[in-house]
């Protein structure tokens, strides 16, 4: 527990910290050295275009962060005294002591301790659960995300190919470019500064790829009706039509929450099942 705990307490700092350096590195570094080309109007220049795209998917990206955190699920266990015996009230709730005494769709996560409702898991990188409340803005989170380490890898692959000029026509120029370019900092040819954004394009490779992954194992959970919780359980949940499944977690304003970090309002659908 005590290692969960301070995993909760890194990885929040680790995921601001890459997003801090991604922000120097666009704003000082790949946007500058686009307009260094004078083949393009001032109006239409790469530069202002990339920037603008990628101030839009960063915005994006840490709003839906912050509202994740902001709109925690509700502590449904909150009027009940967890301090003595917090162990067996838990296990009480979510099933795990007496099978049939669980609430339905309940879970007690010992990081947040709380109980919540809907519980699809716990994320490390917003040190948060999440529920039926976030769940729309933790995959616009992850979506977001996957699509700035998109734009960045993009970027940093256009600085590297002129700063060293060099093609990433061949595939295999990609895949070979770290252990080349370690032997060649490690050999003085190549610079500090460069050497660490070829390292950062294989970080934002993989973190680009582990949030895509994640979205679209989110969505796949969220046409069946289920959490990644019910599933670890083994849960049977009832079959409903994939639109109402969707309805329930994306709500009304689903449009805006595409272009837009805002909190979700509930669909009537989900507000008539509470009735």
């Amino acid at each position: 527990m005590l290692v969960l705990r301070l995993l909760n307490v890194v990885a929040p700092a680790y995921f601001l910290c890459i997003s801090l350096v991604t922000f120097v590195l666009q704003i000082f570094l790949f946007i500058p050295s686009m307009f260094r080309d004078p083949s393009t109007t001032p109006l239409f220049s790469p530069a202002l275009l990339h920037g603008a795209l990628f101030l839009f998917l960063s915005a994006n990206a840490l709003g839906n962060y912050v509202l994740v955190i902001q709109s925690s699920p509700e502590d449904l266990g909150k009027g009940l005294n967890l301090g003595e015996g917090a162990e067996v009230v838990a296990d009480w709730l979510d099933g795990s002591r007496s099978p049939g005494s669980a609430l339905p769709s309940t879970h007690f996560c010992r990081l947040c301790a709380r109980v919540t409702q809907r519980h699809d898991h716990h994320c490390f990188f917003t040190g948060n659960c999440i529920g039926s409340k976030n769940m729309r803005n933790f995959i616009m989170f992850c979506l977001y995300t996957s699509l700035a380490c998109l734009d960045s890898l993009v970027a940093g692959m256009a600085y590297i190919s002129a700063a060293l000029s060099m093609s990433f026509a061949n595939p295999l120029a990609f895949l070979t470019l770290l252990p080349h370019s370690i032997s060649q900092f490690f050999s003085g040819a190549l610079l500090s500064s460069e050497m660490f954004v070829i390292l950062m394009l294989y970080l934002w490779l993989g973190i680009g790829l582990a949030c895509a992954g994640f979205c679209c194992h989110q969505m796949l959970l969220i046409l069946r009706g289920q959490t990644r919780y019910q599933v670890r359980k083994g849960m049977v949940v009832r079959a409903r039509p994939w639109r109402e499944n969707l309805q329930e977690v994306f709500g009304k304003r689903w449009l805006l929450g595409l272009l837009i970090p805002v909190l979700n309002v509930e669909s009537d659908y989900h507000r008539q099942k509470e009735k």
